[in-house]
Order: C-alpha cells, then structure tokens, then sequence
C-alpha cells in the first residue's frame, strides 16, 4: 500500500495532458497522487490520481510576494511528502514562494523542452528521470462510459458499419485544416467505405459554428465528458483529426489515427500510438512559432494538403487495406472519384 503523498501542478490543455500521462502512471506507481489540473481530466487519469481544480486561492495567491507563508496555502502544501510542479517557472515570484510553502519538498520543471525538436512525451519522462516506461500514453476506459458508448451505438445503429470519426477542431483556428477538406473525407468513407460517419464538435466549435454542412455527412457528438468520449472513439475505425488533444486521445487508445498537420512541429507535437499517419505539406516556413502561426497571410501548409492526396496516403495505409467490423471484411476502394478530389 502506497503511504507517501505527492501533489502535481500540472497547468497544460488536452493534448499537452494526454502527453504527460506516461508521468502520471509512473509517479502513481510511487505516490499517492493528487493533481491539481483542469477537472475534465479526471475520466482519463489511472484510479490512483484524484484531480482537483488548479484554478484555486493557494495557487493564485503564490503568485503574490509573501504569499508562500499564508497559513492557508501553507496548510494545502504541508500534508504532502514532495510537489511536482510544471507551472511557472518562469515566474521568479511564483518560484519563491512555492518553494516556501513547500518547504523546499519541491521539483519545479519548466512547462515545454528547450529543445524544440525533442517531444513532448519523451521531455516529461526526463524530467523525472525515467528511461524503461513504455513511451506511448495510455488511457484506461472507464465501464460505465464504455456501457454508455454501446448503447450510443446500437441506437445510432453504428454495429454494423465501419466507422470514420472526424474531429474538425483544435485548440487553434490556425491549426485546422479546411472543412470542405473534411467534408471529402466523409463523401468518400461513406461512398468507398460504404461506412458509417461521426463529427466531435468541442465547446468552441460548438460556439465559432460553421460545421452544419459536414454534420449532414454524419451523426454529430458534443457536449459529453472526455470518458465518454473516449469510449466512442475507441469503437471507431478510423480517426481523423487536427494537431489536436482529441488526435492525441485516438492514438492513445490505438485507433487507426490520421492526423493532420500544418504549422505544427511535427517531432515535438505528433500523436503517440501504435497506429499514427501524420499528413503534412511541408513548406519552407514551418514549423513555425505560435505567433507567426496567428498572423500567416496564407496557412498553405494546411490548404494546399488537398483532399484526394489524404485520400491517396490512407487508401495505401496498411491498417485501412481490409477494415473488418461485426466479421464482415470491407475492401477499401483504390479508385478516387472525381467529386472527391476537390477541398
């Protein structure tokens, strides 16, 4: 039975979590973890991390001078054997005063590598100094959201067809490739593939709309926790996706997992998982820094990737060769219709 304690700050988005879940097993092997991070996260974590929400007073008040010695922030840290943190460190205040409160039980880490060709994964791992843990995330899927993802399938009877799930968003709107792009990925799974299409929409996509047109190609699923979520995607036969948190999801969860990519590092960022196609058209200016990223005149690293060369790319992707879903073996067509060649 595990009796030390460890609290984990760890301030990242979806994808940056899904990439630091080899750490989290490895630590909760040692500890006894609580993780302060974004409570969503809480379906996707080992049974041995309770999430509580970072967004708190003893964290907010550690970015103020002397707030390490407030009785009350003192009082969160002192019930802890050693605090991890991946959160400001470039805060020479927020330094200070964690190392106060922690009483010097600390290991501050910076949130990304200097070295930006080192990935992400791989970076969190040497931070705390592991080298024989397998190096691909892993999410455990919870019964209920499995028992709830099989009755979403029944009803939207998904059984008896191959699935494509497409998620159109990201984290960034320069991120995303076209939808009409995608729109040509769910004509030609449903006329070659003869299968069956849904579209995860997150809260932004939800919010920004546009997406009415490629709904139509498909069932649409939003607004459900990440277990749940993760439970669907699992079921599917094939994923694609943005440099995104959910393209992290289905390659942790070992679906088929095409991810497509434009001002993104693609050694830094790329899904982890037994089955990952990363499709990019690399241009002279990529990768390229966040902030050029947002004011890019023409995003072609993303545009000029067209529909018909992802097509060509997946119709010669081994685990896309024969798809088998309920015992049935479905072909997938090498021939592109001309209708699917646009977008």
């Amino acid at each position: 039975m595990i009796n030390r304690r460890a609290l984990v700050l760890f301030p990242g988005a979806l994808g940056d979590f899904v990439c630091f879940l080899p750490v989290l097993d490895h630590l909760a092997k040692r500890w006894s973890i609580d993780l302060l991070a974004r409570t969503e996260f809480s379906e996707l974590v080992p049974g041995r991390v309770k999430v509580k929400p970072l967004e708190r007073f003893e964290i907010r008040h550690l970015f103020v001078s002397g707030g390490g010695s407030n009785e009350q922030v003192r009082s969160l840290f002192e019930t802890y054997d050693c605090t991890y943190s991946w959160m400001g460190s470039r805060d020479l205040t927020f330094k200070q005063e964690l190392e106060a409160a922690t009483q010097g039980r600390l290991r501050l880490f910076p949130f990304q590598p200097t070295d930006s060709k080192m990935h992400q994964v791989d970076y969190y791992l040497s931070c705390v100094e592991v080298e024989s843990v397998p190096r691909m995330p892993y999410i455990p899927l919870m019964p209920d959201a499995e028992q709830s993802a099989e009755v979403y399938w029944r009803e939207n009877s998904l059984n008896t067809n191959p699935v494509l799930a497409i998620a159109p968003g990201s984290g960034s709107h320069g991120k995303n490739w076209p939808v009409v792009s995608f729109e040509a990925m769910a004509r030609w799974w449903r006329e070659r593939v003869g299968g069956s299409v849904v579209v995860i929409l997150g809260p932004v996509e939800e919010e920004r709309g546009g997406y009415e047109s490629l709904c139509s190609h498909g069932i649409e699923i939003a607004g459900i926790g990440l277990g749940r979520l993760a439970a669907t995607i699992a079921r599917c036969s094939l994923y694609i996706g943005n440099d995104s948190g959910l393209s992290h999801i289905a390659a942790a969860l070992g679906v088929p997992t095409a991810a497509i990519f434009g001002p993104s590092d693609v050694n830094h960022w790329a899904p982890r998982g037994e089955t990952v196609l990363v499709l990019r058209r690399e241009l002279h200016c990529s990768p390229c820094a966040v902030s050029a990223m947002k004011n890019c005149p023409h995003h072609d690293c993303l545009t000029a990737l067209t529909s018909a060369e992802v097509i060509r790319q997946l119709e010669c992707w081994p685990p896309l060769l024969t798809l088998t879903r309920g015992g049935a073996g479905i072909r997938v067509s090498a021939e592109i219709s001309p209708d699917l060649m646009g977008g």
